[in-house]
């Protein structure tokens, strides 16, 4: 953008041209403007000078705008709209807002959550493109240079002052296996797991979580201690699933999972030895940049509303597993 003719002039100017405009008396612009009338006056000569133009003549019924001020005045009040919308800022309409927003969490808490709020952007914010990514390291970076607008997350060690953050709750994860899994019904120990192998879902920021810094995860040290009989490690949520129900592998997983019943079919929920029952919490998180964004705003609460609804990730119990 050229911004040499913009520094010629200031937005007061433009204020007393529409105000001249609408009254057609300099005496009467200076009352509205609460200015005396040589001020005014003198104001209107600044004007002359800017746009090279009379801009308005005197007859015997007042004052007339010049051709290049009637041309002026068909953009002027416009330009001036949009200028207040900028300093004060438009009423938030989630009906009409369009654009796109970017939000980070895994698979397996997206396919709890997301159906819901799907239902709900459809109906309530049709206009909203919201973009699901759900293998992104670095999430903390990402959300303070933009590229994130929220994230669902296992919680961090450390969060600066600059985000924005809502503890969900948390509770121990579950080890999860086929129904008819050889340690069904039996008394689990340490050593019962160390048996089989594991499937382990990708989560993002490992080094950086609470839980791994406070004490090794349940899936590594279970691939650690079985390393000879195998394992597997994905992203993709519904494969590592469906591994589970073809094979005798474990998988630790948060217990809310098997609240969606496709992901629970034939699927059981194995208690985990006492040594290694401590809680995963997870947070909601944004950064402070978009703290007064409506829209930001607008959908900080819906999810939070759901999460609600949902009776919150500590408080969901996995059903009971049907009989082998």
């Amino acid at each position: 953008m050229d911004t040499k003719d913009l520094l010629k002039i200031d937005l007061n100017l433009l204020i007393s041209l529409q105000v001249l405009l609408e009254e057609g008396n300099v005496s009467r612009a200076a009352e509205r403007l609460f200015i005396t009338q040589p001020a005014m006056s003198k104001t209107l000569g600044r004007l002359r000078d800017v746009f090279a133009d009379p801009l308005f003549t005197r007859s015997s019924h007042g004052m007339q705008p010049t051709p290049r001020a009637l041309e002026l005045a068909a953009a002027l009040e416009s330009v001036l709209q949009d200028i207040q919308h900028l300093v004060s800022g438009s009423t938030f309409d989630p009906n009409s807002w369009r654009g796109e927003l970017t939000l980070a969490l895994s698979e397996y808490i997206g396919i709890w959550l997301l159906p819901p709020l799907m239902a709900r952007l459809q109906l309530l914010a049709p206009g909203i493109a919201l973009k699901s990514i759900t293998r992104v390291e670095h999430q903390l970076q990402h959300l303070a240079e933009g590229d994130l607008d929220i994230a669902i997350h296992i919680k961090h060690a450390h969060y600066g002052t600059d985000f924005i953050c809502q503890p969900l709750g948390g509770n121990p994860p579950v080890v999860l296996a086929r129904q008819a899994h050889p340690l069904t019904g039996q008394t689990l120990n340490w050593q019962t797991f160390r048996e089989y192998p594991v499937i382990r879902l990708y989560i993002s920021d490992q080094e950086e979580l609470e839980f791994f810094q406070n004490r090794q995860s349940i899936a590594r040290r279970l691939e650690a201690e079985s390393r000879p009989r195998g394992g597997f490690e994905t992203s993709h949520l519904l494969t590592a699933l469906e591994v589970l129900r073809q094979t005798d592998y474990l998988m630790p997983a948060p217990p809310f999972l098997l609240g969606n019943p496709t992901v629970g079919y034939k699927i059981q929920a194995l208690p985990i030895p006492a040594e290694l029952d401590y809680p995963i919490e997870y947070m909601l998180v944004r950064h402070c940049r978009t703290e007064n964004s409506p829209v930001h705003n607008w959908l900080w609460q819906q999810i939070s509303e759901l999460l609600a609804e949902l009776q919150s990730l500590a408080n969901f119990q996995p059903p009971a597993a049907e009989p082998a």
